[in-house]
């Protein structure tokens, strides 16, 4: 193999395998599917590395390997070995929980909150309710799931008018084949297809198919009037020069001249030639699919200015590339290695169990039919006769057996060194072998480096696609979302490793007691140690009312009775004088009748 031949691209730490290494077209001879011509060149192979990545998902990593002339591949033993990492690093980029948070929405229940933050917290509401409706957590489990063990996931999003709401759903990425025109720097495409192949349907008399949906950009087209002149449609209008026009509800001050085109066809695989790829599919050979409403599927115009397609990766991709990195890509050597030690001990295991012996000298049973020795088994109770130099002599492989679960051992934490996830993040490090907290905390430095990784690169991905949320319930005019910019949604991650509530708990009391942290950063200090406090704001309230030493020790610093009520939550004290009513005494009889008693009369007695 000269220099030439390597080829170092997206995928190339595959090219070990020879299901990698055909020419030309690689997967022709364990995927004979991926020859078909509708396929584009450049995508074959990013399609054999999603098929051998579900391969060793799925335990059949030595079914693809057989298929390619290793005929002891099906013996191998797989032990789920990958698709115990593929969940590990899953259940460490979700974290514990996940939430839609707006900017600015956690100042709303302030007593003077700023501009925006009542309406951040409406929006905040109707996304979560949003999410809700739409399962939006069990999606992302779908989606996240195929990221990591793929490198790629897609999202994409519809407008249904039954349920006023945009719909989310899920697409394995060996149906994403996006378009990328040669001069164009944006980050994103103006043409993306999902395609895939429908089975032959002898019941129903359907044959082999080829489905393809396809989001396009392009220019408003407008129709023409009975004298030829351009009609634009309804809410669309001309601009200076004649070109159609119409406003969007997220830019009400600009006119746009860009909408987005959907198209869903169906082509039968026995119409396509040669050069029929994806992208150059004849469409007068095309079946259109219609909606439930009757409309044709035929560049539908969408009446929004953007793709409501979301592709998500898994890393963030090298310069010049767009693809993700499954969390197996560096290892799977590594697990090519663990398969054949298993193997290897299980072979072990049989003839420790069931261990081989040597019979010198012994007085084995005949076959009267056969007139051979019969075959002697070594089971419990079995009993042999020995002559007087007779010997029994049994191989002893567990030495051997030893050896190759200590190799199993060395394996799976090279396994977990090299995908970052670390043997305390697998769960098979010795609890006793960490001294403290701190070297736990050391031991997880590289998981931690790699869930910051792996958020950071779907960071941008969950905006966007909040972002298509929020503009399709404007483009839905559905109720509540009113015109203007959409606002800045994210998704908040929980912590992805267990925390020491105590010592969190004894580091915000002491940093607070001692003035060193606010009390609005202590609450949020708990809240992400996992304490149960649903609302900061709401929570720093309540411990104010209640904190009777602090109003006193305000009350003693500004000497203003209004700031210390408000601080404990109480109504403002009234500023009228008080009538404070008094008590009517009944007059004592005198002691003897008559003015000359001697007693003076009291001031409030007539």
């Amino acid at each position: 193999m000269g220099l030439r031949s390597i080829l170092i691209d997206g995928w190339s730490w595959l090219n070990f395998k020879a299901v990698m290494n055909e020419p030309h077209r690689p997967g022709r001879a364990v995927f004979p599917e991926l020859a078909a011509t509708w396929l584009p060149e450049d995508d074959l192979r990013r399609l054999t590395a999603y098929k051998a990545l579900a391969a060793y998902d799925s335990n059949q990593a030595g079914q693809m390997a057989a298929a390619t002339g290793d005929d002891d591949a099906l013996e191998r033993r797989e032990l789920g070995d990958p698709s115990k990492l593929v969940e590990t690093a899953l259940g460490y980029l979700l974290g514990s929980e996940q939430h839609v948070v707006v900017a600015g929405a956690e100042r709303a229940d302030d007593d003077d909150p700023p501009a925006g933050a009542v309406e951040a917290a409406a929006v905040q509401a109707r996304l979560r309710q949003w999410a809700e409706d739409e399962l939006f957590a069990l999606r992302m489990q779908q989606a996240e799931r195929t990221a990591v063990l793929s490198g790629d996931a897609v999202y994409v999003l519809a407008w249904e008018g039954d349920k006023f709401l945009p719909t989310l759903r899920t697409y394995d990425p060996g149906f994403y084949f996006p378009q990328w025109d040669d001069d164009q720097d944006n980050e994103f495409p103006t043409r993306v297809h999902l395609a895939w192949e429908l089975p032959e349907d002898p019941v129903f008399g359907l044959k082999a198919r080829l489905r393809r949906i396809t989001w396009e950009l392009g220019s408003i087209e407008a129709g023409t009037s009975r004298t030829g002149a351009l009609e634009p449609a309804a809410g669309d209008r001309l601009d200076t020069v004649g070109r159609p026009v119409r406003t969007y509800p997220w830019d009400p001050q600009r006119a746009s001249g860009v909408t987005c085109y959907l198209s869903d066809g169906e082509w039968l695989l026995e119409d396509l030639r040669r050069g029929n790829t994806v992208d150059r599919l004849d469409c007068s050979k095309a079946r259109w699919r219609t909606r439930s409403d009757g409309q044709i599927l035929d560049r539908l115009d969408l009446r929004i200015d953007f793709i409501p397609l979301v592709h998500l990766t898994n890393t963030i991709p090298h310069g010049g590339d767009r693809w993700g990195q499954s969390i197996l890509a560096k290892v799977l050597q590594g697990l090519d290695e663990l398969a054949a030690t298993d193997s290897d001990s299980a072979s072990a295991s049989a003839t420790t169990g069931t261990p081989i012996i040597g019979l010198a000298g012994a007085q084995l049973p005949w076959d009267r039919a056969t007139g051979q020795p019969v075959p002697v088994q070594v089971r419990a109770g079995a009993v042999w006769q020995l002559g007087e130099s007779g010997r029994m002599d049994a191989l002893d492989t567990s030495p051997q057996l030893a050896e190759l679960r200590a190799r199993s051992e060395h394996l799976m934490d090279r396994i977990a060194s090299a995908s970052r996830i670390t043997a305390a993040g697998l769960g098979t490090l010795d609890p006793s072998s960490v001294p403290s907290g701190y070297n736990l905390q050391l031991a997880l430095g590289p998981l931690d480096s790699l869930v910051s990784s792996m958020r950071l690169a779907r960071a941008h991905k969950y905006r966007l696609l909040l972002k298509f949320v929020q503009r399709l319930f404007q483009a839905g005019q559905a109720d509540g979302w009113p015109a203007g910019e959409t606002s800045s949604a994210r998704i908040a991650w929980g912590p992805h490793t267990p925390t020491d509530r105590v010592g969190v708990l004894d580091e915000v009391v002491k940093g607070y007691t001692n003035g060193v942290l606010s009390l609005e950063t202590a609450v949020r200090m708990l809240m992400d140690a996992g304490y149960p406090v649903e609302d900061a704001a709401e929570e720093v309230k309540r411990i104010q009312t209640r904190a009777f030493d602090a109003a006193a020790r305000l009350a003693d610093a500004t000497g203003d009775n209004s700031e210390v009520r408000n601080y404990l939550g109480l109504l403002e004290a009234g500023r009228e004088i008080p009538v404070v009513p008094l008590p009517v005494v009944e007059p004592e009889a005198p002691a003897s009748g008559g003015a000359d008693s001697g007693v003076a009369p009291r001031a409030d007695q007539p």
